[in-house]
């Protein structure tokens, strides 16, 4: 071949070995980069060049791909117990307490439903049967498990069909304070949800007892249908409706509104407050509590009368120990507390539903007495509150010091017109992923544009927050952020996969307050894209431009 440019090739022309099917205009071997460029200018050569990568692309991981295989065998031991639960999503009608009955949707017998408990590194084997009129799915909440098994329709599974069945199976790893609900829909504001404990083989048990608890708002049979009610949330016709047509904020301890949706009862452990749940124990002794929000829309404020709590857990992981009245725990957060009790009797162990003027509530009893009122407020509700710089992660679990790789902004809005909640401007389908790759650390700037406050939860990873001044705060997987209040977390990009970001109000989460987190790996080129016209281009490209 001579210098200067060519007709490259002509149509069936072999060159080495391969035969050519296309007409291009195209440089001798001998010019440069930089000159091919400058002669393709903007023409279809030029983009050619700039989309050849060698044999490989860039490409989305697949929830069932080969990384994702490759990181469950690192989190499972040989050997591992196996624990196998059966689940089933059924209708049922149960006793919120007093005799106040009605139908819902649970796991199994009861609501919440029976809690699942292994150790650190045991491998859950649920095997699950949905006996509802709707196709429906399990997440397993702050779980950093395999992506497969995360149970976001449309992303790491399909959902399962009435009378379907699916096995959820994955080793656990990190001990913690856990919990499992459906991922469709409106399902969690029913009864579908269960408490998934993971203990710490190696933890010395400073405590007497441990009761889990679980708070809930609830409506089901007794008021609006969540159906309903979201229905009226799109029309402007809920009880904040302010926030659907561009009002200002709700005047609160948060300085926004708790919640959209008016709830008739609220519970602990299933029990509403006029026929509580009892937690026994013994004066002097140590409690420890396991506190899990369950609730669809509503943020509790928490507090034992007569009595401080120590924070030893937020989201699972362990904190630098803090003691405080009264805490605020968002919809799916979780704290570990420890209480001594400090005499006999019967304390209230109060849940109030913040911006809603009504409360769940269970009791301690230590020694005999009446059940307290429930409209009853110990002081504790207005004491030292719990603050978000006041955690600090075990140095076990802190995330070591490092620059991020990426640092991508999530911008909290919507809420106007028909009820739009969206990140970064759009509706989840939208809005663009965020792409990271494995073994990146990862920092997540939230803000919050809009009059409510947002517990924002990741999937499969755990975030430490970042404290004002770049302190390492807490090790959690959800976080609140409160109107025109940033918050920043940062995360190691270790679970490969497609993930979901997204606000856990469900009824924000729904109307499109999510987000994907998407792991891009170079996957190699298939021998039918090789053949590809562009592919034989970059063929040519790759060994006669310099």
């Amino acid at each position: 071949m001579g210098g200067g440019v060519r007709v490259f090739p002509d149509a069936g022309e072999v060159i080495g070995g391969r035969r050519y099917a296309m007409l291009a205009a195209m440089p001798a071997p001998s010019l440069s980069r930089r000159g091919f460029l400058a002669l393709a200018g903007a023409g279809s050569a030029g983009l050619a060049l700039a989309s050849c990568g060698g044999s490989t692309k860039p490409s989305a991981v697949p929830s069932g791909g080969p990384e994702v295989a490759a990181a469950e065998a690192k989190r499972r031991r040989a050997g591992a117990p196996v624990k196998d639960v059966a689940l089933v999503a059924a209708p049922l009608t149960i006793d919120l307490g007093g005799g106040l009955k009605v139908p819902t949707w649970a796991y199994g017998a009861s609501v919440p439903g029976a809690e699942i408990r292994v150790k650190a590194g045991d491998v859950v084997r649920a095997q699950f049967t949905n006996k509802l009129a709707e196709a429906t799915t399990i997440h397993w909440h702050g779980l950093a498990l395999r992506n497969d098994m995360d149970g976001v329709p449309g992303m790491t599974q399909e959902p399962v069909a009435p009378q379907g069945t699916f096995t959820y199976e994955f080793a656990t790893s990190n001990p913690g304070t856990y919990w499992f609900h459906p991922h469709v829909g409106l399902h969690l504001d029913r009864g579908l949800y269960a408490p998934l404990i993971i203990e710490d083989p190696a933890e010395p048990g400073r405590y007497d007892r441990e009761y889990v608890v679980v708070l809930d708002d609830w409506s089901d049979g007794l008021g609006q249908a969540p159906e309903a009610a979201l229905e009226d949330l799109k029309d402007g016709k809920g009880p904040h409706a302010e926030h659907t047509k561009g009002g200002g904020p709700h005047s609160d301890a948060l300085n926004s509104a708790g919640g959209d949706v008016s709830y008739p009862v609220f519970l602990v452990n299933g029990r509403q407050p006029g026929a509580p749940a009892e937690f026994v124990a013994k004066k002097g002794e140590r409690i420890r509590f396991r506190i899990i929000n369950a609730a669809a829309d509503t943020p509790f404020r928490v507090a034992l009368g007569g009595h401080q709590l120590t924070v030893t857990h937020a989201d699972g992981f362990p904190v630098v120990p803090v003691t405080v009245d009264t805490l605020m725990i968002a919809m799916a957060e979780r704290y570990d507390v420890t209480v001594t009790v400090a005499g006999e009797g019967v304390f209230p162990f109060m849940a109030v539903a913040e911006a809603k003027a009504d409360e769940a509530m269970a009791v301690l009893r230590s020694g005999p007495g009446a059940i307290p009122d429930s409209n009853a407020r110990p002081p504790e509700l207005s004491g030292k509150m719990l603050q978000r710089a006041d955690l600090v992660a075990a140095e076990s679990v802190r995330l070591p010091a490092g620059r991020p790789d990426r640092t991508y902004k999530i911008a909290l809005g919507g809420g106007g017109p028909g009820y739009v909640w969206t990140l970064n401007g759009k509706p989840h389908g939208q809005n663009k992923p965020l792409v990271v790759r494995q073994g990146e650390r990862i920092r997540l700037d939230f803000e919050n544009t809009t009059t409510m406050f947002h517990p924002m939860h990741l999937h499969g990873h755990t975030f430490q927050v970042i404290n004002p001044g770049g302190a390492a705060g807490a090790r959690k997987d959800t976080t609140i952020v409160r109107p025109n209040e940033p918050v920043s977390v940062e995360f190691v990009a270790d679970n490969p996969g497609q993930w979901m970001i997204h606000c856990h109000n469900n009824y924000h989460q729904v109307m499109g307050m999510m987000l994907t987190l998407s792991y891009e790996t170079d996957r190699k080129l298939s021998s039918a894209e090789r053949a590809s016209p562009l592919g034989l281009v970059c063929d040519w490209l790759s060994p006669n431009i310099s």
